[in-house]
């Protein structure tokens, strides 16, 4: 170990040499058996020719916790002045234990130093650089120590809250060695909402890093390649806030390729797999790279564990920050390894962490801000529920018998087949195995006959205002199609270009098995006359497409995270000049809808997150049958083999069965399938068990050689294997031409009774629970209050923002919503309600709410502007009128009183009064007298 990372290991008593000339490792010398004041050390450590620390050695298994005492008494007790005299610093900062397989280390020159697992010693160099920079800043002689000490206050002009609470987390956790798993690396946890500026805020944190604590370099990692594109564009344009100078001006940022770590990057952007290949200079077994050139992702299932050892070239050392983005999915199971082979702090990012990514965190979650938060904040924007419901897609269908389609999924030849009786398909075939052409006309034409009517009705009132062509294709929203599997996109794709009537520009399809799908993602990003992609998985987390506006979900989703990042794809923000770039003439984007065309907003979701990506391809019948060859199929996926099986002996006629008991040596197909099923059942395990320890033999192995004799007819009959794709391959897609689809229902979701009382009792629940400060707040708000408005508002935010976090994830529009369901608010047009609609809800819960006959709510914004049409009718009975300049000031203090609740004076000075000077202008226009008699008039009336 100490050979690899560059030291020359020297014996004491004969031919020492600490002059030792040193290679790009560095120069260091570990001499053996050195005397000490407490006893004889196993090495001392010379880099440079001076004494930095020591090495205490041991047997393997033997107690290292014993062994760092004795490493202490070493480093802290040297001999004689002539060993104090060759010592760099005393008592020895560096010290380390071993018993070769287990690795520990300790610093000094840390603040509050601890023990740490590392994966080997750390080369010569490395020390040198540490012991330079101890010298350069001996207040702050350590990375950590210059997190504590040598960070600036965070300049917080470019940055939102959320993004403020994040950075300043991640350097506070960082510098205090939070999160560590058992002796190994520091984790921190950032949960930031999809859209709220993830990328920016790791970017923030690593330049503050990189420039003041002087961290060597940052690893930031990736679970695709487009992420890494944008990540790397990310990095090289920010702005740095002193000078404000680009990133790339100051610091080398390198997308690993195949041409190697460069010397110079201070940050690295890669994903897990390209580093393992770059560590181990393997290549990934079973790879299809699903891309171009260097540009391929690499997938995450490959038989075998992943194994990394000791690459001179990337030591463990050779970062000092690590962040993971959408950490809730590549961190985990096999490529774990990969991270801990390395020395380095690790900061996790995800908008929805598992159960899984609390765990590897260690459950230090250093900011969270979810997206109810973002949306009430107004980074992010809210959406709706469309749902399109058909007999086909609920039910299933039949194919009669005849002459049908039959397209091979792999090479989409199509050819046509006698099938001499029905076939029954039911609702989860549709689209994988059967592609109904009438159900998805159906669903296509009932969004886009819809689309003007009931999904996005505010675009034909703004056609009309502007005698536009509604079916101008600029009205289309930007919508984005997720599809089961890439026949099933193909399929869409025609159908979507046939029921609108348009051509390749408008609808494209962007999978990984598309040609250049980097470059139709940017089309589709880019180009107004791209109106809709039509994705499986590559589009469904991460990516930026931020005008998007509609989701059509056209396959279910079992994983809660999963779909968490697919419904994020709609809910990121932008300027009213770059949305207008792509889609012209419609105004902001406020909103986005899920067309829900296959009931995944109603069904239960698990607390898991998908490690592999690409759905189809990882659980195809080729990867499962590969794997039962090399024996590294899972448990779970011998169930889902022995069902792909189940089902395909269902389609083969029976000249085809008696062709595989040919080739599988007289077992039929169906009986190799139900001893698969037996080795995977609970009872078989158990009796399995149950045995070997009768006979003193290893439960488990018992368990895994049941399932190894259940897969050998498989397993040992490449033949077989190979017929059984075949098979599978020209059975794959059948086509339904014949039956006719219905609509069942289309329309907005229809809400849960029980689910918005359950939100009322909740909320009533809280105010009784929080009586005494929601009463403070109301009377903060009163016209009679000394509280400035500025400061209950912020009071007012709180709240709002305090019942925006998880369990409760309540925003003003969920809330309203909830009031208007169970019939105790009145139902008005529907318009984002803000924090001063809560203050309305507050206010009828203190009154008593529906049980003591309180008035039912009505929206802030209708009560305000009807009092101020009331207040200003009166002011004409009374013979005052105001002239055109004196209603535009009057008019916009409604507008803001309407957002703020209270008008203060204060607000004057600040936009849109500064257009006409403010409180001066003000003054100048009503005087002094009339101005202050105005502005509390005003006040008493519009909050009364």
């Amino acid at each position: 170990m100490l050979t690899q990372a560059g030291w020359h290991v020297q014996d004491a008593a004969s031919g020492l040499n600490l002059h030792v000339q040193g290679d790009r490792r560095g120069s260091g010398v570990a001499v053996r058996e050195v005397t000490t004041a407490r006893g004889r050390a196993d090495y001392a450590l010379y880099v440079e020719a001076k004494l930095v620390g020591v090495i205490e050695a041991k047997r393997e298994g033997a107690d290292l916790s014993a062994a760092e005492t004795q490493a202490n008494g070493y480093a802290d007790h040297l001999t004689n002045a002539q060993q104090r005299l060759v010592a760099w610093r005393t008592p020895l900062p560096f010290r380390y234990v071993s018993d070769g397989g287990e690795t520990r280390f300790r610093s000094t020159l840390d603040p509050d130093s601890r023990t740490r697992r590392i994966f080997s010693f750390h080369q010569p160099r490395t020390l040198a650089r540490w012991m330079r920079q101890a010298d350069e800043d001996p207040q702050a002689p350590s990375y950590r120590a210059r997190l504590r000490l040598r960070m600036p206050e965070l300049d917080e002009r470019p940055l939102r809250p959320a993004q403020i609470t994040a950075v300043q987390g991640v350097e506070n956790s960082v510098a205090l060695g939070r999160g560590q798993h058992g002796m190994g690396q520091s984790r921190s946890l950032v949960q930031m909402a999809t859209g709220a500026g993830k990328t920016y805020t790791a970017v923030t944190f690593s330049y503050r890093m990189l420039k003041y604590a002087r961290a060597e370099r940052v690893l930031f990692l990736v679970d695709r390649n487009n992420l890494g594109a944008q990540a790397f564009a990310e990095f090289e344009n920010f702005t740095t806030p002193e000078t404000h100078r680009k990133f790339a001006d100051l610091f080398n940022v390198q997308r690993l390729g195949a041409e190697g770590m460069l010397a110079s990057s201070k940050v690295v952007i890669s994903t897990v797999q390209r580093l393992y290949l770059e560590l181990t200079g393997r290549s990934l077994p079973d790879s299809a790279p699903e891309g171009e050139g260097d540009e391929a992702d690499l997938p995450y299932d490959v038989p075998g564990d992943i194994e990394v050892g000791y690459n001179d070239t990337i030591p463990p050392e050779a970062f000092d920050l690590i962040v993971v983005d959408e950490c809730h999915r590549s961190i985990y199971g096999k490529w774990r390894s990969v991270l801990e082979y390395f020395d380095a702090p690790i900061v996790g990012l995800t908008a929805t962490p598992v159960a899984q990514t609390f765990g590897y965190f260690n459950g230090n979650l250093v900011s969270e801000y979810t997206y109810r938060e973002a949306v009430a904040d107004g980074v992010n924007v809210d959406f709706s529920v469309y749902e399109i419901e058909t007999r086909i897609t609920g039910e299933g269908g039949v194919i009669a018998q005849g002459t049908v389609p039959v397209r091979d999924r792999r090479t989409r030849r199509q050819r046509y087949e006698d099938i001499t009786e029905d076939i029954e398909y039911g609702a989860k075939e549709v689209g994988v195995g059967i592609i109904s052409k009438d159900q998805l006309r159906t669903v296509i034409q009932t969004f886009r006959d819809r689309l003007f009517t009931e999904i996005f009705p505010e675009r034909a009132k703004r056609a009309l205002d502007t005698g536009a062509l509604l079916w101008d294709e600029m009205y289309v929203p930007k919508t984005l199609v997720f599809a089961k599997n890439d026949n099933h996109a193909e399929e869409i794709v025609e159908v979507i270009r046939d029921v609108f009537g348009k051509g390749n520009d408008f609808c494209t399809k962007i999978t990984h098995a598309a040609r250049k799908p980097a470059e139709r993602l940017a089309d589709f990003r880019n180009l107004p006359q791209l109106r809709i992609a039509v994705t499986v998985d590559m589009i469904a987390t991460g990516t930026d497409v931020k005008p998007l506006e509609c989701l059509i979900f056209l396959r279910d989703v079992k994983s809660w995270a999963y779909f968490e990042q697919m419904k994020g794809r709609g809910a990121r923000t932008l300027s009213l000049t770059d949305f207008e770039r792509v889609t012209p003439g419609v105004g902001p984007k406020t909103r986005f809808v899920m067309v829900d065309a296959v009931g995944v907003t109603r069904k239960p979701k698990v607390d898991a997150a998908p490690l592999e990506r690409h759905s189809d391809k990882q659980i195809s019948l080729e990867k499962l049958l590969r794997k039962t060859a090399a024996h590294t199929i899972e448990e779970e996926e011998v169930s889902t083999l022995a069902s792909r099986l189940a089902k395909l002996d269902l389609q083969m006629t029976s000249e085809e069965r008696a062709e595989i008991e040919r080739i599988s040596g007289g077992v039929p197909l169906k009986e190799i399938v139900h001893g698969m099923v037996k080795a995977v059942s609970t009872d078989d395990q158990l009796e399995a068990r149950e045995a070997a320890e009768r006979a003193g033999r290893d439960p488990e192995r018992a368990v895994r050689d049941l399932i190894q004799r259940a897969l050998k007819p498989l397993a040992a009959a490449p033949a077989l294997r190979t017929r059984l794709l075949e098979m599978r391959r020209a059975k794959d897609i059948l086509y339904d031409e014949n039956s006719r689809d219905a609509l069942v229902r289309a329309g907005a979701a229809v809400d849960d009774e029980e689910s918005a009382q359950a939100t009322v009792l909740g909320w009533k629940q809280y105010i009784d629970d929080n009586r005494d400060e929601i009463a403070a707040l109301a009377i903060a708000f009163g016209a009679d209050s000394d509280i400035p408005p500025s400061a209950a508002l912020r009071r007012l935010q709180d709240v709002a923002r305090s019942v925006a976090r998880p369990p409760r994830s309540w925003t003003p529009d969920t809330l309203w919503k909830a009031y208007e369901n169970v019939g105790e608010a009145l139902v008005r047009k529907r318009a984002k309600r803000t924090a001063a609609d809560l203050l309305t809800l507050l206010r009828y819960e203190l009154a008593g709410g529906a049980e003591r006959g309180a008035p039912a709510p009505r929206p802030h914004e209708e009560v305000v502007r009807e009092r101020y049409t009331a207040w200003l009718a009166r002011q004409e009975q009374s013979g005052v009128s105001f002239s055109t300049r004196e209603r535009w000031w009057l008019d916009h203090i409604v507008g803001v009183t309407i957002q703020r609740v209270r008008f203060d004076t204060a607000d004057l000075d600040y936009a849109p009064f500064t257009t006409r000077n403010g409180t001066d202008g003000f003054l100048a226009e009503f005087g002094a007298n009339r101005a202050e008699e105005i502005i509390d008039e005003l006040d008493k009336e519009l909050g009364a």
